[in-house]
């Protein structure tokens, strides 16, 4: 059983930065023909031979097996729970096991917002298989996009759009926990670490004092800290104070200097310099633009 649906997007929709060209699902039996006709132009393949695409495909392993190899990536085998990424321009090909059948999702998309993720290296050619198991929303968003496609509603383009951002952020923070959850004790000291720094933002607690408190050595916290976060508990902990900081600054008496050292920054100057880098405006500002905002509500 397979359904698919072509899209067209317009010059104005390409503008909005991702746009779908198909959207579909593959249901096969043990030793079902495949691929599956049906296909338009240019996506029908032969499995020996493979094929390239011009667009990128998002395609989810609902059940069954199979296996998958490209230009990097040669004979990777696919199970239940799996997504693999096909990228525009690279050779691929892909296959259910004979005698066991799959189900698959698939999305096809392109535009330069993708394109900027694989250049700053959130998705690369050398890894595209996600281990991210079942997951009853990554099937509704396929499902949804489907209907979605079927309508062909005004802008539909754009919701497609906003479906496909969701898988991709959906799929890479899944796998990314299911490694984490499996070094269980790591997560539990990091997400204790993360609220003892949250519950001590105007205390003046150091980092080291937080890695006492969790029970290890500084180098390994921040280490754990970066692999589970992505940024140090120091960044971490400035980036807590500084939004601590917006909402002083909009909501309270306390003058720039009294907030600087309240949060204990080094210095108004520094608090300064970091919040304008932060967001755009020097505190002074940000406090005349929250007044002004507060006096028209009012």
């Amino acid at each position: 059983m397979q359904k698919s649906k072509y899209l067209v997007a317009s010059e104005r929709d390409m503008d909005w930065g991702l746009t779908v060209s198909t959207v579909g699902y593959d249901e096969l039996q043990p030793f079902d023909p495949y691929p599956t006709r049906g296909h338009a132009d240019g996506y029908y393949f032969n499995t020996t031979k493979g094929r390239i695409l011009q667009e990128y495909q998002l395609i989810y392993i609902a059940k069954g097996k199979g296996s998958f190899s490209s230009a990097h990536i040669k004979n990777a085998q696919l199970k239940e729970g799996d997504v693999f990424i096909l990228f525009p321009g690279e050779w691929h090909t892909y296959k259910p096991i004979p005698e066991i059948g799959w189900k698959t999702y698939w999305i096809g998309f392109k535009g330069f917002n993708m394109d900027a993720r694989v250049k700053a290296g959130f998705l690369s050619l050398e890894k595209p298989v996600y281990h991210v198991g079942q997951s009853v929303e990554i099937t509704y968003l396929y499902e949804t996009a489907m209907r979605v496609a079927d309508e062909e509603q005004a802008y539909t383009q754009q919701m497609l759009a906003g479906i496909v951002n969701h898988l991709l952020g959906l799929i890479y923070s899944l796998e990314r926990n299911l490694v984490l959850e499996k070094r269980g004790t790591e997560t539990v000291l990091v997400n204790k670490a993360r609220l003892i720094i949250r519950q001590n933002l105007e205390t003046g607690m150091t980092m080291q004092e937080v890695a006492r408190q969790v029970g290890t050595s500084y180098s390994n916290f921040r280490r754990l800290f970066r692999e589970h976060m992505g940024i140090s508990p120091i960044q971490y902990q400035q980036e807590l104070r500084l939004q601590l900081a917006c909402e002083l600054i909009a909501y309270s008496d306390l003058s720039i200097k009294e907030i600087a050292y309240r949060l204990h920054f080094e210095s108004p100057d520094y608090f300064s310099t970091k919040f304008k880098k932060k967001t755009g405006v020097t505190p002074s500002d940000y406090r005349n633009n929250a007044n002004r905002m507060l006096n028209v509500e009012s």
